[in-house]
């Protein structure tokens, strides 16, 4: 049994500058938040919104209040429901809350623990004069000494007190005065409709119902609660404004949805808040951020923030138009990938994270001068802990408060769409973390993930796998996505380990695994809400990017869901990334034994829409930087990586480079500290960052790179077997017949003057990109600009060339054939 008397729980007070002055609290005292009383003084604080005024003086607004003694209800049924309420176990408080008619007359009924005594004052509508009444007082009957009042109407008032027409007025222990509305007097705010198309799964907007938001209910400001909690017997909001108590707003439940709501008057944005459940089995769970809070406060702290999504003015019409009829298959797509608190940080400022304005000043330039079409972001939803880079999501619809508020995100996407990047973002559908203020066992039951481990507890991470054949659960997710989209104007959104999502036995041992209903591997349900999370999303906003990064050879992973595949608009070709790598791993005597390794991508490359990563999770947990693995001496380091970088660009498919490895960073990366700036001062370091920004101009001024990445007409074998040599040449084409590239690539450090090199056209071939170039830190070995084609016939085509090739090194040629 809980004790009536329930343990206050302490919360920091936000202090006021050059003002002494406290508000129905002190310091020896629990406090109230400033926002239930009438205000005549409104001060911001730094942090959030916090109101003080002066002290309502009531004696000049009616007589002095009469304390009557506690008085015992004669109603059995009413002392049971009051017994219930102060133990916490009340499961519908608007049954007895609030306005209700008793015995010919209305009665209000409120319980405020922190209220010596209390009356109703009721305002009549202004006369036809114009002016109005006096407001009507009713003294309130204090039944129980915790603070449970009834007040009962004058006999003349027969209609039933309308919202907002009434306030709760009193002074509290301390005889500091309060006045406010009855959350108990408001109408609900969800619809029937919400309620079915919830339960359907197809409510995809569920972010504009769910959750905290401000609104103006029956002409009162105030701020409007709902969660999904099914299996709950009772929830409450607990915050700041009622002193973590969870029996003074305990919440409407609406019916067999699941769902709870409240309308609390006069709250406003920057309310630290939690829900309050009570389980299944009557036992309170620890406290419970909120699934759909626009906000959250800085870890380690774990409040749900009030937040509103309308304060920033977005001036991106133009790229939205835009975006809508671009066709990013047919068009250059290079994508730098961002751990925003590890970019860059300011160590004369104790090592901080730049806030989201100033990766704005920063970032966006940055990226832009190198050449890129986007910028993808790790996770910036709300997490937990930082070794995490994001993808232990608990906050999945805020924007994480390490680097500042939701409109400074929404800033910083409106100037990367006003600079012309597109802004991608990790999101994580697969899985969660344990964590207790989060979604697992959110109701006191397993209601986001399963309930048998073995398909509900993901074996490598230590995190939970959601249920996704619950409707609900879809609805959350999709709405996720959609949200993003929506709010923030995100252009793509890049699915984390999808591969997890896809086979029931994803790392696991047999018996370790339920088979489907088939008997299969297959995970039916995680099939089902892929395809209805891609469909619309690209329904409802077109011209947006899904990304799979999905590892094995699932079929169809880019392809529409109308022809059989899961939707998504791009795969990450993790075979060519894990392959390539590989290869530039081993020394260059024995790449003839690995050649294999490049040509085999060759077979596979236009199943799919392939994106080509060099991403964050090859640069850490013991795998060195790209600089690092590649073999032999410094200056050997440096030319297999630009190699490396020339052969992704010339290869089909869109490209991705995780931030500072266009630095030839050294250290593997740390999400701890900044990227390693200061090796700029090297000319071997800023020569890899001039060939990449090189590699990205080029790359999107050359319709044969990027026009054809996912058909065979985009690409032509010249020599794919010349293993001893460890040399690959091969072509590049546009739509157009005249836009043509021949690739070479040299992965020896030998020079191999002479070699001959079969073309299918006359003309002049001229040398466009050279990583050997002493401008990128080689020894400027080449071809003295390029080449006239001789009509000497060579593998198997009319025309030939005979080139040098340096060390190390690629060779773009681009055909002219005006020549």
């Amino acid at each position: 049994m809980l004790n009536a008397k329930r343990p206050f729980q302490k919360r920091t007070l936000v202090s006021v500058p050059s003002l002494t002055m406290e508000l129905a609290f002190s310091r020896q005292r629990p406090r109230i938040q400033g926002t239930w009383v009438r205000f005549r003084t409104k001060l911001i604080c730094p942090s959030r919104a916090c109101y003080v005024s002066e002290i309502i003086n009531l004696s000049e607004h009616r007589p002095s209040l009469q304390h009557p003694a506690p008085i015992a209800s004669r109603d059995p049924r009413l002392a049971a429901q009051i017994d219930a309420l102060l133990a916490a176990r009340h499961a519908d408080p608007f049954s007895f809350l609030g306005p209700h008619p008793v015995d010919g007359n209305w009665t209000v009924r409120f319980f405020l623990p922190w209220a010596a005594d209390a009356c109703i004052s009721l305002t009549p509508p202004a006369s036809q004069g114009g002016t109005l009444s006096p407001a009507k007082v009713t003294d309130a009957v204090k039944l129980r000494p915790e603070g449970f009042f009834e007040a009962t109407w004058p006999s003349n008032q027969s209609a039933p007190p309308a919202p907002g027409s009434y306030k709760i007025q009193g002074r509290t222990h301390y005889g500091d005065s309060f006045e406010i509305f009855d959350p108990y007097s408001f109408p609900v705010v969800l619809s029937e409709f919400d309620l079915y198309l919830m339960g359907e799964g197809r409510h995809y907007d569920t972010y504009e119902k769910l959750g905290a938001h401000v609104i103006t209910l029956e002409g009162v400001r105030g701020v409007h609660f709902a969660v999904w909690a099914p299996s709950a017997k009772r929830v409450s909001v607990v915050g700041d404004f009622n002193r973590w108590d969870g029996r003074v707003h305990p919440m409407r439940a609406r019916g067999s949805s699941g769902l709870w709501e409240i309308f609390i008057p006069e709250l406003d944005e920057g309310s630290v808040y939690k829900y309050e459940i009570v389980g299944p089995s009557g036992n309170i769970l620890p406290l419970k951020a909120d699934p759909y809070a626009f906000r959250s406060e800085l870890r380690p702290n774990t409040g749900s923030v009030v937040a509103r999504l309308d304060h920033h003015k977005w001036m991106d019409a133009d790229w939205i138009a835009h975006r809508a009829q671009k066709n990013w298959f047919e068009s250059p797509m290079s994508v730098y990938e961002v751990h925003l608190g590890s970019w860059r940080r300011i160590p004369e400022d104790h090592d901080r994270w730049l806030t989201y304005r100033e990766l704005g000043d920063q970032l966006i330039p940055y990226v832009k001068d190198l050449g890129y079409s986007h910028i993808e972001l790790l996770p910036i939803m709300e997490h937990p802990f930082d070794g995490s880079w994001g993808y232990q999501t608990l906050g999945y619809f805020a924007a994480t408060s390490r680097y500042g508020s939701p409109a400074e995100f929404m800033d910083f996407v409106d100037r990367c769409h006003q600079a012309g990047l597109g802004v991608i973002l990790d999101w994580t559908p697969a899985h969660f973390p344990r964590d207790t203020h989060g979604l697992a066992q959110f109701d006191g039951t397993h209601l986001y993930e399963h309930s048998d481990p073995r398909q509900g507890a993901h074996p490598d991470w230590g995190t939970l796998v959601y249920n996704y054949g619950r409707n609900e659960v879809q609805n959350y997710l999709i709405s996720n996505a959609l949200f993003w989209l929506d709010k923030y104007h995100i252009d793509g959104l890049r699915v984390d380990a999808v591969a997890s999502m896809l086979y029931l036995d994803y790392s696991r041992q047999p018996g370790q695994w339920v088979p489907n209903q088939f008997g299969g591997r297959e995970n039916l349900h995680a099939i089902d809400f892929i395809k209805r999370m891609n469909e619309v999303a690209h329904g409802k906003f077109p011209g947006v990017l899904t990304i799979a990064e999905e590892s094995t050879s699932w079929p169809a992973v880019s392809r529409p869901t109308y022809l059989g595949g899961l939707g998504f608009s791009l795969k990450w070709n993790m075979g060519w990334m894990n392959d390539t790598l590989k290869y530039f791993s081993h020394d260059p005597v024995h790449r003839k034994f690995e050649h294999n390794k490049l040509t085999f991508s060759l077979l596979y490359a236009f199943t799919e829409n392939f994106l080509l990563p060099f991403s964050h999770d090859e640069v850490v947990h013991g795998k060195n930087s790209l600089l690092h693995k590649m073999p032999g001496d410094m200056w050997q380091q440096f030319a297999n990586l630009r190699l490396l970088y020339a052969y992704q660009y010339a290869h089909p498919g869109k490209k991705l480079l995780f931030m500072g490895q266009e630095l030839a960073q050294r250290h593997e990366w740390s999400e701890a500290h900044s990227l390693d700036w200061h090796l700029l001062q090297h000319d071997s370091h800023r020569g890899i960052q001039r060939l990449v920004a090189d590699l990205n101009h080029l790359y999107a001024a050359e319709p044969a790179l990027h026009q054809v990445d996912f058909d065979w007409h985009g690409f032509e074998w010249i020599d794919a077997n010349d293993a001893d040599n460890s040399v690959l040449t091969f072509i590049r084409r546009g739509k157009n017949p005249e836009d043509l590239i021949v690739t070479i690539i040299n992965a020896t450090p030998v020079v191999r003057e002479g070699y001959r090199l079969g073309v299918p056209n006359p003309g002049f071939y001229r040398e466009i990109m050279n990583t050997d170039a002493a401008h990128y830190g080689g020894s400027n070995v080449g071809n003295k600009g390029g080449q006239q084609a001789a009509n000497d016939p060579a593998q198997g085509r009319p025309h030939s060339l005979v080139l040098t090739l340096p060390p190390l090194a690629a060779v773009y040629l681009k055909w002219n054939p005006q020549s």
